[in-house]
């Protein structure tokens, strides 16, 4: 896809998305101890891209596999009726129950997509912890949502579009900002 919008900034380079991914894997293996119990679920579509890198940073940290898995949220999200979303397959094929699940999204707003994802995530079965992993943190939050591990924080407005291109997709890898186009 190729996005006519001007830039107003770029927050992060590729390099930077490749540090801060390989600081997030050494801090989920730290604040769990190693790579033992957890699993990464990342809510598609960039979300479980990242959860790939981060799955494969883990390998060469720590020498294990750790389960991954992809979730789509289309149905458990609360403006569902009023669009029609790109439904995609959820590919989770560990037991959760008792697992430490950490969550891997690309860009945390309102917080309602991780709801969205803790729902489906709860129908699956019952984790013994749930944790977040975020590549950016914009701020803006309208549900009690914090992210365990973040790549970085940007400050933006709600005028504004924080978003991340990923070279598996987009053939190149960054983030920027534009602003929200009018009536969007």
């Amino acid at each position: 896809m190729t996005d006519t919008r001007t830039v107003k900034s770029v927050c992060m380079d590729a390099d930077e998305i490749e540090r801060s991914l390989t600081r997030i894997a050494h801090q989920i293996l730290e604040a769990n101890h190693g790579a033992s119990n957890i699993a990464l679920v990342g809510i598609l579509t960039r979300g479980d891209l990242l959860a790939h890198r981060l799955a494969s940073k883990i390998k060469q940290i720590e020498g294990t596999d750790v389960p991954l898995g992809a979730l789509d949220i289309s149905f458990y999200r609360d403006d569902f009726a009023t669009f029609a979303p790109e439904v995609h397959a959820s590919r989770i094929d560990f037991d959760v129950d008792g697992k430490r699940i950490v969550l891997v999204d690309d860009i945390l707003y309102t917080g309602r997509t991780i709801r969205a994802a803790l729902d489906a995530i709860m129908d699956l079965g019952r984790p013994s912890r749930v944790e977040l992993a975020v590549l950016v943190d914009r701020g803006h939050r309208e549900l009690p949502i914090c992210p365990d591990f973040v790549g970085k924080n940007v400050p933006s407005s709600h005028e504004e579009n924080v978003r991340l291109y990923l070279q598996e997709v987009d053939g190149r890898s960054t983030v920027e900002i534009f602003d929200v186009e009018p009536g969007a």
